[in-house]
């Protein structure tokens, strides 16, 4: 190939610019011609700014991509080899009601976990696979590297309603836990390795190592003794020391809203009263973050981007599809099809488990049965998922109760039922497929 075509679809992301030196720095090996950065009309303002940065971020590099913006993803798809998705449905407007609704029914309102999570993907998933659409249409042969939350649910609504077979999806919790694992052990990151399995947000490290030994239990003492293995999202409020000594294996930070559900939702309620959720603080950063980019003396990827809690997707997302391009061979923690890597899930769901990465596409690296204790946790999250994309798909009320029901952060069908319908009643103009007048 003379050169590669990455079509970003949410490019007015405050993520981008880390995305941009990602290729940047990977220039040499990922010789990126033209990148195209799409959004809706209603972002022009973000896209303009962050396509201005990039642009000048190419320049000061001297690397010969050119950076193109497009409102119209039908303009910027044909030809594309590699299509990233980063879209936020409803913008941070839909989070916010997404994590202060349930919190009136005295249910976790989070992001990608309990009733925000269903109603993310219920958003999201239509979206995606509108986009699938004019991927098999357009560039039929690109890679489809989504990073759109839920990640897992999302990865799961591809495999299942489109017809794309090169998809991944990715997630920035596994690489955010290795670092962490890094900091404890006091070595660089790239002398850690952590057997990743699990799913989307749901991902436990099994066995960590550290230059090729195996270190798992020293981790789990440090993580015992006060030591932080958290996210800028997540709020860190220590394990007991017996349940992880227990578990035997490291939790991702998500993990918290199911092992820690009291202290979490305590948590949320006073953070909600006293700074407001979690969207209103991103709604803040984001503003700082693209009043910095507005400079035109600006020429890099701010540090301050490090404070959001998706921090390292994009460099993820660079070394994926670099790792596809060049056939690296390499290890990563992906979402993917299962295909008998774990055991007790069926083979065409996804999971989030380490891979081979290859030209073809990631190769999950064989698992078997998920220790005892997690086993049933991960199989109650994974039939959320699987019911939650049905509903999305089908704009069934019924299964979108279901899915809602299924969920452990949500105590009874009684409770999802309030809460279903005060939020299909709030998201209402970005759930056409639950409101549907049948003639």
């Amino acid at each position: 190939m003379s050169g590669i075509k990455v079509v970003t679809i949410g490019g007015g992301s405050s993520y981008t610019p880390e995305l941009v030196e990602g290729f940047i720095k990977r220039y040499n090996e990922l010789p990126i011609k033209e990148l195209w950065l799409v959004d809706i009309p209603e972002g022009k303002e973000k896209l303009e700014t962050v396509g201005a940065l990039a642009k000048r971020m190419v320049k000061k590099a001297g690397v010969p991509m050119e950076v193109k913006l497009s409102y119209d993803r039908k303009e910027a798809l044909p030809g594309a080899d590699f299509v990233t998705t980063q879209i936020r449905v409803g913008l941070l407007e839909a989070r916010a009601k997404d994590e202060k609704i349930p919190l009136n029914y005295d249910v976790i309102g989070q992001e990608t976990n309990g009733p925000g999570g269903l109603f993310k993907g219920l958003r999201t998933i239509p979206v995606i696979l509108d986009i699938c659409k004019d991927i098999e249409t357009l560039c039929p042969n690109a890679w489809l590297i989504n990073f759109s939350n839920p990640a897992g649910m999302v990865t799961e609504a591809v495999l299942r309603y489109s017809n794309i077979t090169k998809t991944v999806g990715l997630c920035n919790v596994p690489i955010g836990m290795r670092m962490s694992v890094a900091e404890m052990l006091e070595v660089e990151p790239d002398r850690v390795h952590i057997d990743f399995a699990g799913l989307n947000h749901m991902v436990f490290g099994l066995r960590v190592y550290l230059d090729g030994e195996e270190v798992t239990g020293q981790v789990l003492d440090k993580l015992t003794s006060g030591e932080s293995m958290t996210m800028k999202n997540i709020v860190d409020l220590g394990w007991e020391p017996e349940f992880i000594q227990a578990l035997q294996i490291l939790p991702c930070p998500y993990h918290r809203y199911y092992y820690q559900t009291d202290k979490m939702l305590a948590q949320e309620k006073k953070e909600a009263n006293e700074a407001g959720s979690r969207a209103e603080v991103v709604q803040q950063l984001e503003k700082e973050l693209f009043e910095l980019y507005s400079d035109p003396e600006l020429a890099i990827k701010p540090p301050q981007l490090e404070e959001r809690g998706g921090a390292y997707y994009s460099d993820a997302a660079c070394s994926l599809i670099d790792s596809i391009y060049n056939n690296r061979g390499d290890i990563q923690p992906v979402n993917t099809r299962n295909n008998g890597a774990i055991a007790g899930i069926p083979a065409e769901s996804a999971v989030e488990v380490n891979c081979v990465i290859t030209k073809d596409g990631p190769k999950p690296i064989h698992v078997g049965e998920l220790p005892v204790p997690v086993q049933g946790l991960v199989q109650q999250i994974k039939s959320f998922e699987r019911t939650a994309a049905e509903a999305a798909v089908t704009g069934d009320y019924n299964t979108a109760l279901l899915a809602l029901a299924i969920n452990p952060l949500v105590p009874s069908d009684t409770v999802a039922k309030q809460i279903l319908d005060e939020m299909l009643e709030a998201h209402k103009a970005y759930l056409p497929q639950f409101f549907q007048t049948v003639v």
